[in-house]
C-alpha cells in the first residue's frame, strides 16, 4: 500500500545479505526488490528496507524489533537462528550477527503483566531469564 510507513535498517554493507537472512528465518516472508545497495523485504506483513550506509552508525538497543510467539517452539526457532552468530542479551533480548536486537517474547506476556500479581511473579521470573520460557511464565 502506498504511503504506509515502514522501517529501514541501516547497514555499513550487509543490507542484502540481511534482508535475504530475515527472509529465511520468518514463514510468510518476501524479498520484494534486492540489490546490493537496498533491499525491500515483508516479515509476516510487515515492510522493512535495508541500506547499505555508512560504518559509523551501529545499532543500538534503543531500537529492536518484538516477534511475539505463540508457542516455546517458535521461541526456540528465532532464538536458535538469531543466536547463529549472534549475542544473547537478558528477558527475551538478542542481538543478530548484524547487530539489529530482537525481542523473542510469548503472545501472552502483556496479558500476564496486566494482572498485578500474576504480573509482579512473571516479572521475577524473566528477569533471570535470557531466553524465554513459556512454562516457567505460566507458572509464575
Amino acid at each position: 500500500m502506498a504511503n504506509s510507513p515502514y522501517t529501514c535498517l541501516w547497514f555499513s554493507s550487509q543490507a542484502e545479505e540481511a534482508a535475504k537472512f530475515y527472509c529465511s528465518v520468518f514463514q510468510d516472508s518476501k524479498l520484494i526488490s534486492s540489490n546490493p545497495m537496498l533491499s525491500r523485504f515483508e516479515l509476516r506483513g510487515s515492510q522493512y528496507m535495508a541500506l547499505n550506509g555508512a560504518e559509523d552508525k551501529p545499532f543500538n538497543e534503543s531500537f529492536s524489533i518484538v516477534v511475539e510467539c505463540d508457542t516455546q517452539e517458535e521461541i526456540d526457532h528465532y532464538w536458535e537462528a538469531f543466536s547463529n552468530q549472534g549475542t544473547p542479551l537478558m528477558c527475551g533480548w538478542i542481538r543478530d550477527k548484524y547487530g539489529v536486537c530482537w525481542q523473542i517474547v510469548p503472545s501472552r506476556l502483556a496479558e500476564w503483566m496486566s494482572e498485578p500479581e500474576k504480573g509482579k511473579r512473571v516479572i521475577e521470573a524473566f528477569l533471570k531469564m535470557t531466553k524465554f520460557i513459556i512454562a516457567d511464565l505460566e507458572n509464575a
